[in-house]
C-alpha cells in the first residue's frame, strides 16, 4: 500500500488582501499561516508554498543522497542541504537550488558532487517538479 500524506488548507478573501492556514493531518506541525505577502514580499510571521516545497525537496533528497551514497559502500556520518525555491508572480515556481555539505568518509570530492547530481534528479520530490533543479555539493573534512 501507497503511503499518502495529507494537507488542508482554509482560505479567507481575495488572493492579495486574504489569508490562509494550512493544517498537517500528522500532527508534526502546528496550523501555519499562509499569505500573499509571505509568498512574494517574505514577511515574517506566514510561510508560502515555496517554503513547503523546499522543506519538501531538502529533506527527500537527503534521504536519496544518503541512500545513493550508502548503496555505493559509503554511508553518510552527516548531510545537511538546503533547498531555495524560486517564485515569481505570473510566472510560477521557477526552479529550485540545493546546496548540500556532506562528511562522508571514504570518498572525495569527486564521488561526492556525481552521487549529489544524482540524488537531485532520483528523488522522488524532484521527479514530480517540472521546473529546473541545481545541486552545488561540499564535501567537509
Amino acid at each position: 500500500m501507497a503511503a499518502e500524506s495529507k494537507a488542508t488548507t482554509v482560505w479567507q478573501g481575495s488572493l492579495t488582501e486574504g489569508r490562509g492556514t494550512t493544517s498537517f493531518a500528522s500532527g508534526a506541525f502546528g496550523d501555519t499561516e499562509v499569505t500573499w505577502a509571505r509568498r512574494t514580499e517574505r514577511a515574517q510571521g506566514a510561510t508560502s508554498p515555496e517554503e513547503l516545497l523546499a522543506a519538501a525537496h531538502a529533506s527527500c533528497y537527503c534521504m536519496a543522497l544518503s541512500h545513493g551514497l550508502a548503496e555505493a559502500g559509503n554511508p553518510p556520518e552527516r548531510l545537511e542541504a538546503t533547498a531555495t525555491v524560486g517564485f515569481v508572480p505570473g510566472e510560477g515556481v521557477t526552479g529550485s537550488h540545493i546546496e548540500v555539505r556532506g562528511r562522508v568518509p571514504g570518498i572525495d570530492q569527486q564521488a561526492f558532487e556525481q552521487a549529489a547530481q544524482d540524488a537531485g534528479k532520483n528523488c522522488p520530490i524532484s521527479q514530480a517538479l517540472a521546473i529546473e533543479i541545481t545541486v552545488d555539493a561540499t564535501l567537509e573534512g
